[in-house]
């Protein structure tokens, strides 16, 4: 027994959109989704757990084995003792003798021990000349201890210098490329002490931001707080740190609560800087920087000189005359016309480059203008010079 269909309901006349109203639901559909968003940054990029970080380490050694380009042992005599030193101690005694090699060069290494860096791990380490030596290319470091800034040794360097320069001098010409004298050693040293610090055991600890500022302190606060379900658990204490503290509720510990809250997405607060490098012309400005409303002139005053010489020959036949240098000097004075452009009041960034642009003007000049700007009190921001 079959069942009896149920009748199909009335069709509805099917009703067309205007073009241009489908278009505009078009348009504004694909400007809802091409809006572009705040670029927000991980915590990870914006903060520093305070204790993790590396440690410098300095230390004073020799290179052996260069090809007469090392120090002048009458010039250096530090290089001298210590040569005699190292000798004596492999049970070689050189006192009284006059050394003239110019084999070795006293060097300065340098390095930075990584943050929980276990004993026997190894570093990469920098070494640089001390004395007059012309290259360290080739060198050798022997066995140098490193030091902290507490005196204690926790690494000792050795190995074949890599990544030192030419330098080639000739009678009447010179070659240089890069610094001959410093080079590198990559895993040249050995951890030989560990810096105890237990941050598994902590309950709490406290995060430094890279670039202090009051709002994104707050913002990274507001998410941790967020992300834990505790509103206390990150409190900023001032501009540029936060006081974290593991909650009671999360079971996991104070590394893996830093694990999960490096990940956060935070979107970070400056100030509005420009930048100036005035030794290269280099402007930088940030998106926040804005003009209130300002006329700007700009014109080009040009001074050119020539210098057109002319010889004087004396008359033919004539008695007495020398051959005379006469100067001629030109010189032309033209100011372009001032060019004029109107900023008006908080204008953006973009606007700010395009009307500068507009007066085809170039670094030199441009620098002069935000800095005429900023006097007017027109420059809503700090400008740095570097």
């Amino acid at each position: 027994m079959s069942a009896e269909m149920p009748p199909l309901p009335p069709a509805r006349p099917v009703r067309w959109l205007p073009c241009a109203l489908l278009g505009l639901l078009i348009v504004l559909a694909l400007g809802v989704g091409a809006t572009p968003a705040r670029a927000a940054s991980r915590i990870k990029d914006l903060a520093t757990v305070e204790g993790v970080r590396e440690n410098m380490l300095v230390g004073y050694g020799l290179v052996v084995g260069l090809d007469g380009s090392g120090d002048s042992l009458s010039n250096s005599p530090f290089t001298l003792q210590s040569l005699q030193g190292m000798l004596e101690r492999l049970g070689v005694n050189t006192r009284g003798t006059n050394l003239k090699t110019k084999n070795v060069a006293a060097v300065m290494v340098t390095g930075n021990l990584p943050a929980f860096a276990a004993q026997g791990s190894r570093m990469d380490v920098t070494v640089s000349a001390l004395g007059d030596a012309k290259s360290l290319r080739g060198g050798t470091l022997l066995v140098t201890p490193l030091l902290g800034a507490d005196g204690e040794v926790y690494s000792v360097a050795q190995g074949q210098i890599a990544g030192a320069g030419i330098s080639i001098q000739g009678a009447a010409a010179s070659l240089s490329q890069g610094v001959a004298t410093t080079g590198r050693i990559a895993n040249g040293a050995i951890v030989e002490r560990e810096i105890n610090f237990q941050l598994a055991n902590m309950s709490s600890l406290r995060l430094s931001l890279r670039n202090p500022d009051f709002t994104t302190a707050r913002r990274i606060s507001q998410a941790i707080n967020s992300f834990l379900g505790a509103p206390t658990a990150a409190v900023p204490t001032d501009p540029g740190t936060i006081q974290l503290i593991k909650p009671a509720s999360y079971k996991g510990d104070l590394i893996s609560l830093v694990t999960d809250i490096e990940q956060l997405r935070v979107d970070p607060d400056v100030i509005a800087r420009v930048v100036i490098d005035e030794a290269s012309g280099i402007i930088v400005m940030g998106a926040d920087v804005r003009v209130s409303t300002v006329a700007i002139a700009q014109g080009n005053l040009t001074i050119r000189i020539t210098e057109t010489p002319q010889v004087s020959q004396p008359d033919p036949f004539s008695e007495g005359g020398t051959t005379q240098v006469v100067p001629r000097t030109d010189i032309q004075i033209s100011e372009d016309k001032a060019k004029l452009a109107i900023m008006n009041e908080g204008v953006t960034l973009q606007s700010l480059v395009d009307g500068l642009n507009a007066l085809g003007i170039g670094p030199r000049d441009l620098i002069s203008i935000l800095q005429a700007i900023k006097t007017a009190g027109a420059l809503q921001a700090d400008i740095e010079v570097m």
